[in-house]
């Protein structure tokens, strides 16, 4: 299968493209990535010269490049890890969030339609559901995004179900709960307070910390999303969830414990703006019909986490 990853030199698409070019020898893999601040070429450093793999600079708001991309690589299918994703930034400059996330999105959908692929992924996120305040929501749960980030991920979603019940064109929708792991650049709650505290650094806890949020590492999310490809129905969502939630100032003690800080590098701040108070994912379709289950336990992969920041001071460095 040729396959265009579109956000592929970002943290979890880079994760996705080693896992296809280790898992299939028969997969040839396109990165197609705009290389914003998040988008990193390093995280792609073991796979440069594989023949199989093959990288693209561009915009997925671009349909030139894009069908440019398809005719030459004749791709089958997309991936769409490409999003604005950091909820602070986009309370900041909701703009660019809409530019990316919905018509971006609609730009690929266009070309899944007019070039026949076989399918489109679109990798979305829990966040679309907004709070939750009891129990754990099913994909039949309406959409109520808090925050611009959110919105922008939640349109982007309406628009593949509606080019799918206007037009047929074959997508899928994933929402999946937060992603963690290596090369996760360091804005987001994990890596940052990992850095932040091998640098000698407070970690900023927003508000009371209670805020309560459900965890995957890397490795079983690239599994759920390559079933979801190969074997999820068109047309459909599905939540990709683990059921391990823990509460943001739980995350900092365990970072604290692993690193041998005590609670002084705690600063609590301001809470954002619109901040969401929990997140809960219902994945019984997901493991029910394709047999997903995830194998990595959040205090292991937290672990893991720490121990390759640890090892790889010079990437962190660089980028933050």
């Amino acid at each position: 299968m040729n396959l265009l990853i579109t956000g592929g030199a970002g943290f979890m698409g880079s994760h996705f493209v080693k896992y296809l070019l280790n898992k299939y020898p028969d997969c040839r893999v396109i990165v197609f990535d705009k290389l914003t601040y998040a988008g990193n070429l390093d995280n792609l450093k073991e796979v440069q010269g594989n023949e199989r793999y093959a990288f693209i600079q561009g915009d997925i708001g671009d349909a030139a490049a894009l069908a440019a991309a398809i005719e030459e690589h004749l791709i089958e299918a997309i991936v769409n890890y490409a999003a604005e994703t950091h909820v602070d930034r986009s309370i900041m400059d909701p703009r660019a969030f809409l530019q990316t996330d919905v018509i971006g999105t609609q730009t690929l959908l266009e070309v899944v339609r007019k070039y026949g692929l076989t399918k489109m992924v679109q990798v979305s996120t829990d966040e679309v559901y907004g709070d939750i305040h009891a129990g754990a929501v099913t994909e039949a749960a309406a959409f109520r995004p808090s925050s611009p980030y959110a919105a922008s991920k939640a349109g982007g979603d309406h628009l593949c179900h509606a080019y799918y019940r206007t037009y047929q064109t074959p997508v899928i929708v994933t929402h999946s709960c937060n992603f963690y792991g290596p090369n996760q650049y360091p804005e987001k709650l994990i890596p940052l307070f990992i850095t932040n505290l091998l640098e000698g650094k407070k970690v900023p806890v927003y508000g009371d910390g209670e805020q309560l949020r459900e965890w995957i590492f890397t490795a079983d999310h690239c599994r759920a999303i390559d079933l979801i490809l190969r074997q999820g129905k068109v047309g459909e969502s599905y939540n990709i969830g683990t059921g391990e939630r823990l509460k943001n100032i739980e995350i900092t003690h365990l970072l604290l414990d692993i690193l041998g800080k005590d609670e002084s590098y705690i600063e609590h701040v301001k809470d954002r703006l619109g901040h969401d108070a929990r997140y809960a994912l219902d994945a019984s379709k997901l493991k029910s019909e394709l047999g997903w289950e995830p194998q990595v336990f959040f205090a292991d992969g937290l672990k893991k986490t720490v121990k390759w920041y640890r090892e790889n001071e010079g990437w962190w460095r660089k980028v933050k």
